[in-house]
Parts: C-alpha cells; sequence; structure tokens
C-alpha cells in the first residue's frame, strides 16, 4: 500500500494523569490554552501512515524519530502532511487547523535488522509513596547508580490504549476493542511511565525520541521497561533529561528508544 497523508481529531486521553500538563488549569499556568496532548499520542499519529502502509511489520521492526514542536489540543483537527522517500521511509509532519506544525520527523522500515538489547536486571521501581523528586541533584544519582525497572502489562484500557475518541478512527490492528497489539502511544509511553515511576515529577513535558520497533507487543502481555539517565542539561529556562530506554516481552526486546522529556519547565510569565 502506499504512504499517504492522513487526518483525524486530536484526543487527550490524559486528562486524569499525575502529569497534570494535560489538564486545562495547570497548562495554562505554563502559557498554553489548554491542556496538551500527550507527546506519545501526537507521535502515534505521524507514526499512522505507516501503520496503514506496512501494518504489523511495521509494529514488528519499523523506526521513526520525532520532534514535538508546539501543543496539539483536545478536539483540534489535524493532518499528517508526508512526503514519500521511495517505498519504505517518508518525512511526516502533524500539522493543525491553523498551520502550525505541531511535530516532525521521519517514520521508515529499517533495511537490515537493528541489534536488539539484553536485559541487564536491574532492580524495580521503587514504590509510588518512596519516590524521590525530580531534581537535578536526584537524577544526577540515579545517572550513576541507575533506574529502577518498571513492570507494566498492555491490557488495552490504560490512558493510552487509545489515540481516538472513537476507537473506530484507528487502525484495526491496534484497536483495543478488537484485541488489537499495543499501539504507538503506548509503547512509546513506556518511557514516559519509567521515568515517572523512578521519581516525582511537576508537570512536565515530552520533547522528542527516536524509536526503533523490534516486536509487536500482543494485547496481555507483560512488560519489563529498563532505562538509564544519558544526559541532563539547561535550556531557555527549561530543565532536561535524556533516556535510553528498552523495553522487553519475556528476554525478547520489542522497543529502543533514546527519549528526551523536559522534566522542570520554566513558568509563563
Amino acid at each position: 500500500m502506499s504512504i499517504r497523508p492522513w487526518s483525524g481529531v486530536a484526543y487527550n486521553g490524559a486528562t486524569e494523569s499525575e502529569n497534570r500538563i494535560h489538564s486545562d488549569d495547570v497548562a495554562r499556568r505554563f502559557g498554553f490554552r489548554h491542556g496538551l496532548v500527550p507527546g506519545v499520542t501526537v507521535y502515534a499519529y505521524m507514526a499512522e501512515p505507516a501503520i496503514q502502509a506496512w501494518g504489523l511489520d511495521w509494529l514488528s521492526r519499523g523506526a521513526a524519530s520525532v520532534v514535538l514542536r508546539k501543543p496539539l489540543y483536545d478536539g483540534a483537527r489535524f493532518t499528517v502532511e508526508v512526503e514519500p522517500d521511495g517505498d519504505s521511509a517518508y518525512g511526516g509532519r502533524v500539522v493543525d487547523a491553523d498551520g502550525v506544525v505541531c511535530a516532525d520527523g521521519r517514520v521508515w522500515m529499517p533495511q537490515t535488522p537493528s541489534p536488539a538489547p539484553v536485559r541487564r536486571g536491574d532492580p524495580p521501581v521503587p514504590a509510588p509513596e518512596d519516590r524521590p523528586p525530580a531534581t537535578r541533584a536526584v537524577l544526577e544519582q540515579l545517572r550513576v547508580a541507575g533506574m529502577g525497572a518498571l513492570r507494566i502489562a498492555w491490557q488495552g484500557d490504560d490512558e493510552m490504549g487509545r489515540t481516538m475518541l472513537d476507537l473506530a478512527d484507528m487502525s484495526d490492528l491496534v484497536r483495543p476493542d478488537r484485541g488489537g497489539y499495543a499501539n504507538p502511544a503506548f509503547v512509546l509511553g513506556l518511557a514516559n511511565w519509567t521515568l515517572m515511576h523512578n521519581v516525582r515529577l511537576e508537570p512536565w513535558i515530552h520533547a522528542q525520541s527516536d524509536v526503533q520497533n523490534l516486536g509487536e507487543v500482543p494485547l496481555g502481555a507483560e512488560l519489563l521497561v529498563e532505562s538509564r539517565i544519558t544526559d541532563l542539561f539547561a535550556r531557555g529556562g527549561h530543565e532536561f533529561v535524556n533516556l535510553d530506554v528498552a523495553a522487553f516481552h519475556g528476554d525478547r526486546a520489542v522497543m529502543t528508544a533514546q527519549h528526551r522529556a523536559i522534566y522542570r519547565l520554566r513558568e509563563s510569565a
């Protein structure tokens, strides 16, 4: 199937998330109009043409690089513009109805298999009440000592279980009501959750990711997510963290990601 553009209506499924940047009141404190549609959901929109063109092959071995540029809000109409690069890659942009580029990047099918990581055997994440605050000092300590591993299951009813308000607007392959495979928002969301389960965060934002799928995630799969901090830096009044993330189904790796987040936001004037 050819690579085609795709349009939809944005859905914020994380209004009750611990990350309150997805709620209207907190988002406005930081200068946004409304609560932000999660960055992993916007990434899933950019990946939708890949699922339509390459199906299960892309879920099991496809790759993508995405940068989140501007917020996308619940109920906003958007278009995923594509620039095909041969039959196995495209440049993608998520553009809202006002012509604002909310995200851009590249999505492709690697020509050769990607090397798979091996589980390190990291200790588990702390109990929720034992998480330290996400300060620069704490994250520097975790950068040296290592982070805890997160266990999580794909059940289809998670906040990232759907990327559209109407499930009929999702590809059948990733529709949870049809026993579908984990959608791209859930799979990349593992990188967010491993950070949130290691430290207690204030409102924060996903900034960009490089993702490599290594295996499809079937409904009911029990996953283990290992991560490590690779960099910490400040820019424009924000504090950033870079993560190297790997997710496993049993001993089989299903995803790796280099993931960047703003863990401490500059408050709006």
